[in-house]
């Protein structure tokens, strides 16, 4: 009987340390605890870059893409800050992101709150690592397409 019990209590210390070991937080993977939504507002994003439909790098400052540049400030609260590269301000409003993270959904607002325009854009890539966008400037030519790829900055949000 005193065998069986100490085989009892040594099989129960062994269960309880593989069952410890194996909840190391190195196997922790956000993206699978986040949401979309709070991946985004996680960080303030950079534009890092831009890709044509042909998978081309495009400039920052070329005019195809330029308007798309600069920091961008998502807050969990659904609001929303741009500043250009220069860190003037850009734009300011809503945002949302589906549960799904397929879009992202912005309304741009004056200061007196009045909407300016809504723009949603597929999401490509959304991580803590980066956020990629697509803009297609011509809805009837859906072939032609840029995507506009953002890393995270540790660049503190203008007052």
């Amino acid at each position: 009987m005193k065998y069986l019990s100490n085989s009892a209590v040594l099989i129960f210390l062994l269960v309880c340390g593989a069952l410890v070991s194996s909840c190391s937080s190195d196997d922790v993977n956000l993206e699978n605890i986040l949401t979309p939504s709070q991946i985004l507002a996680s960080t303030p994003w950079e534009t890092t870059g831009a890709r044509d439909n042909q998978g081309r790098v495009v400039p920052l400052t070329d005019p195809r893409v330029d308007e798309y540049t600069g920091f961008a400030y998502f807050r969990l609260n659904g609001t929303f800050d741009l500043y250009f590269p220069d860190l003037t301000p850009k734009l300011q409003g809503d945002w949302t992101v589906p549960a799904d993270g397929s879009t992202r959904t912005v309304v741009a607002r004056d200061d007196a709150g009045t909407v300016l325009f809504t723009r949603v854009v597929d999401i490509l890539t959304l991580t803590r690592q980066e956020f990629t966008y697509r803009i297609v400037p011509d809805e009837a030519n859906p072939t032609v397409f840029y995507d506009i790829i953002h890393t995270p900055t540790d660049q503190e949000e203008p007052r």
